[in-house]
């Protein structure tokens, strides 16, 4: 399990194949995927699926894995340089937000449901929530970019709301 869970690690952020990770772990499919369930159910690890209203370049059935404690991911790939030497930051940030954001909306039992949406041509928003039939989009970015809603995402779902989380306005993010 804990190359599984490596493996995982090396793919934060990134959408993750079974049929992969089974193929390099000499494992079948199914047994890939209740390892990752039981991960699920113990809080290690957890799954953020794609979010598509039936559009035809929308990614519908893939899944990205994040940790709930990036100290366990940097553990397992044996990585614990300081944030300047990082090559993976964006992942980490991302990772972190997104987990925070999911543990504040379960403390407060606010019932959210949470995705991350992309289309077949390369368009992306980091994270997606769903209550209430508002959307929330995020996008997620260490620096100081901010960038626009994606176009396909605009035109398609022209009442959500879309705001980019970096350092200077994380903490209201993980806070609401």
């Amino acid at each position: 399990m804990i190359e599984l869970l490596r493996l995982v690690a090396f793919q934060i952020g990134n959408e993750v194949s079974y049929d992969e990770l089974a193929k390099q772990l000499g494992l079948s499919r199914n047994t890939v995927e209740k390892y990752l369930d039981l991960l699920a159910k113990v809080f290690v690890i957890y799954r953020l699926g794609s979010y598509s209203r039936n559009l035809r370049k929308e990614i519908s059935k893939a899944g990205k894995w994040y940790f709930y404690d990036n100290g366990i991911r940097n553990a397992l790939i044996g990585n614990y340089n300081p944030i300047a030497l990082r090559d993976d930051i964006g992942q980490l940030w991302e990772s972190y937000l997104i987990s925070e954001r999911i543990k504040q909306s379960n403390y407060s039992s606010n019932n959210k449901l949470f995705y991350f949406w992309r289309t077949y041509d390369g368009q992306e928003i980091d994270l997606i929530e769903e209550s209430e039939g508002n959307i929330n989009a995020f996008e997620f970015k260490w620096g100081t970019k901010t960038p626009k809603a994606p176009y396909a995402f605009s035109t398609n779902y022209p009442n959500s709301n879309y705001q980019v989380i970096n350092r200077d306005n994380y903490l209201e993010f993980i806070e609401e």
